[in-house]
């Protein structure tokens, strides 16, 4: 399944240093783990099973980084698609708050990785969670009692106070601290480097194959080669859905651009992350180069996949609603533009975990709007119930829960 198409920001973007390169597979392995996949999921599992003192092996089919992470816009936030409120409604009310508060932790410690290892990767930012409409506005300020409630940090701003600090008109706003902005290429890869550093084994062009199920392992191939596992933790993302399809999830086409770097941002205060009610939602950020990303325009994917060309038209689409928004940016021109396979379950919770025709194997699918905080949050799980530590959670996230449709708000 193709991933992405288009131009993208991270892959262009002048590095500090050339990128590490990993030799193929081309030998024989004994491990406690291994890793397939070499994103963010896999470079976070790597990092944190290392550091229990297990022998990793991470194995990536193309080069680092180059999956989903490529075309991950980075808005790191401990929100979900899918209110709080919202499920609360779906959940319960224990579970509901669980959920954001270990997306809090795990987002806490993205931020900690990151300046524990130098990456210079991430930056906190605060998020602007914006009313769409006046109709949004009960639902919104519902939604930020809520918050209140259980000791999320956040504020509320009315139609003034948000006219005072940005050039557009919204009805009403949730106001948040504590999130961030990251550059995903440079933290996955960092990581894997620091990783490979300690001890972990990587590779490069070298696709994984099961092979055999065994009481104290898994046997697997990539080519002549055989890798002997005692554990194996499919971080795949989205490619997940080709080896055993999820009946909870869905997969959609979502599209992005960058445009050149802005000149100033006096008038977004803060540089705060920004995203909205409506569903399917604009999102906008800025970088550390003062390149401006938008995106959202999500629409379903085509039955043969992602469609070459139509990440142009959304693109421009969603540079005049960037022009709308904030008009001194009017001159701003697309940079880069990509369209995206983008994967969400039908009750917004991740899948982590086991799966029964896997034994001993783990799947790491943070699918959803925060992506990358499930995917801290799935690495950390995983690496408990590897290590015999219990999870009391774990069973929510478990790919063989019972899922339905339920409305986002």
């Amino acid at each position: 399944m193709k991933l992405h198409i288009g131009n993208y920001l991270w892959m262009n973007l002048d590095t500090r240093e050339p990128r590490a390169t990993y030799p193929k597979l081309m030998q024989d392995l004994t491990c406690d783990c291994l890793i397939i996949g070499g994103g963010i999921g896999g470079a976070l599992c790597a990092h944190l099973l290392h550091q229990q003192g297990l022998s990793v092996v991470l194995s990536e089919q193309n080069t680092i980084g180059t999956g989903s992470t490529l075309v991950n816009t980075g808005l790191i936030q401990y929100a979900n698609d899918k209110s709080l409120t919202s499920f609360i409604h779906s959940l319960g009310e224990q579970k509901a708050v669980h959920f954001y508060r270990v997306c809090w932790s795990s987002l806490e410690h993205l931020k900690e990785i990151n300046q524990s290892l130098h990456l210079h990767a991430l930056e906190t930012r605060p998020s602007l969670y914006l009313a769409s409409s006046e109709e949004d506005v009960p639902m919104l300020h519902n939604e930020y009692a809520t918050l209140q409630k259980y000791g999320f940090p956040a504020e509320w701003l009315d139609a003034d106070q948000i006219g005072s600090k940005f050039p557009f008109q919204r009805p009403a706003a949730i106001y948040t601290k504590g999130d961030a902005e990251i550059q995903p290429v440079d933290f996955t890869r960092g990581l894997v480097s620091h990783a490979a550093s300690k001890g972990v084994q990587v590779f490069e062009y070298s696709p994984i194959q099961i092979d055999t199920f065994r009481p104290d392992g898994v046997i697997c191939r990539c080519g002549a080669n055989t890798i002997k596992a005692k554990h194996v933790i499919f971080a795949t993302g989205y490619m997940a859905q080709t080896l055993k399809r999820e009946p909870g999830a869905e997969l959609v086409t979502s599209y992005a651009i960058a445009t050149d770097s802005a000149a100033h941002f006096n008038d977004w205060f803060e540089r705060c992350l920004i995203w909205e009610t409506a569903r399917p939602y604009l999102y906008m950020r800025t970088t550390s180069g003062g390149n401006i990303i938008i995106g959202g325009l999500d629409e379903p994917l085509p039955p043969g996949g992602l469609k070459e060309g139509r990440e142009i038209q959304k693109g421009k689409d969603l540079l005049h609603l960037l022009h709308q928004m904030f008009p001194e940016k009017s001159s701003l021109q697309i940079k880069r533009s990509w369209g995206a396979v983008f994967g969400r379950t039908h009750d917004g919770l991740p899948f982590i975990g086991g799966h029964p025709d896997f034994p001993r194997c783990y799947f790491l699918e943070g699918y959803g709007g925060n992506g990358t905080v499930c995917s801290m949050l799935g690495a950390e799980i995983i690496t408990d119930l590897i290590m015999g530590i219990s999870r009391e959670d774990a069973e929510m996230f478990s790919l063989t829960r019972s899922t339905r449709p339920v409305p986002s708000s």
